[in-house]
C-alpha cells in the first residue's frame, strides 16, 4: 500500500487513521503505545512520530510505503 503526502509529514496515529487501519485515534494510539506498528523495520512506539516520505511503516500484515 502506498501513502502519498500531502504536507511535509504526518503524524503516525493520524496515518493509521486516514488510512482506515483502525476504527478511532484512540485504537491508534492504544496499537502504537503496545509495539504494534513498525517504522522502518524498527517497533514505534511514539503515536506523534513524524511520518515523512521514504519511510516504511508496518501494521500487522499491512506495509504502508510513504512517498511524495
Amino acid at each position: 500500500m502506498k501513502y502519498e503526502l500531502k504536507d511535509d509529514y504526518i503524524e503516525l496515529f493520524k496515518l493509521l487513521k486516514v488510512l482506515d487501519l483502525v476504527d478511532s485515534g484512540a485504537q491508534a494510539k492504544m496499537i502504537i503505545a503496545e509495539g504494534y506498528v513498525k517504522r522502518n523495520s524498527e517497533i514505534e512506539t511514539r503515536k506523534r512520530a513524524k511520518i515523512i516520505a521514504g519511510d516504511t511503516i508496518e501494521v500487522a500484515d499491512v506495509i504502508i510505503e510513504v512517498i511524495i
